[in-house]
């Protein structure tokens, strides 16, 4: 049986299950992972990683949301991610790359963690280069995303937009704000709120 002496709180099953579904796990690398992450609360409004720090944690969602975000010099937040159950989130190019963040992630409900710092994920890929091959398909999983995104801001409307959002976070429709999903979208709560009326009358018999 795998160690679990790290997560007295919450369990490592989630994490598991989701590696598995890239590549299966033996023992030996499921003890692996019980040793490396660990679970880590995040408060309503508590801040993961703030503008101008490192990024230096790679975090798995159990329970809960994240969102990443930029505020630009007029104060606007855009917000790039949203992270809930079963999603990962960190900022790559500071992980990565060793650099000063420019985006911040928070948690908007109360939310638990599993995270990996950069210095135990590299030890991951020394003892079993299994994990070199997951983490190389989450971050390509990533561009793609990020890819698939920035198509969406400059060939679709905001109405295609939006529903692209209901597709992909159906689950988060009820748990986020008006003000939330607009950031996201790149619109205001009015314009969206009017989207919303549209959506509503047209379903009308």
């Amino acid at each position: 049986m795998y160690m679990r002496k790290n997560l007295p709180t919450d369990s490592i099953d989630p994490l598991l299950a989701y590696f598995d579904r890239l590549i299966p796990l033996d023992t030996a690398e499921k003890e692996l992972v019980a040793a490396h992450f660990h679970p880590r609360l995040f408060r309503k409004r508590q801040y993961a990683l703030q503008e101008g720090d490192l990024c230096n944690q790679f975090y798995f969602v159990l329970r809960g949301c994240l969102r990443m975000y930029k505020i630009d010099d007029k104060g606007s937040t855009h917000i790039l991610q949203f992270a809930a159950e079963n999603y990962w989130i960190n900022d790559l190019g500071s992980f990565h790359g060793l650099r000063a963040s420019e985006l911040n992630i928070d948690a908007l409900e109360d939310t638990v963690v599993l995270q990996i710092s950069r210095d135990d994920l590299i030890t991951l890929y020394l003892q079993a280069p299994k994990f070199d091959r997951i983490f190389r398909v989450l971050v390509e999983n990533s561009f793609v995303r990020l890819q698939e995104r920035l198509l969406q801001n400059i060939s679709s409307t905001a109405e295609e937009r939006y529903r692209s959002f209901l597709e992909v976070y159906p689950y988060l429709v009820s748990r986020l704000s008006q003000v939330q999903i607009a950031a996201y979208l790149g619109i205001t709560p009015e314009f969206l709120s009017r989207l919303r009326n549209r959506r509503t009358q047209t379903r009308k018999p």
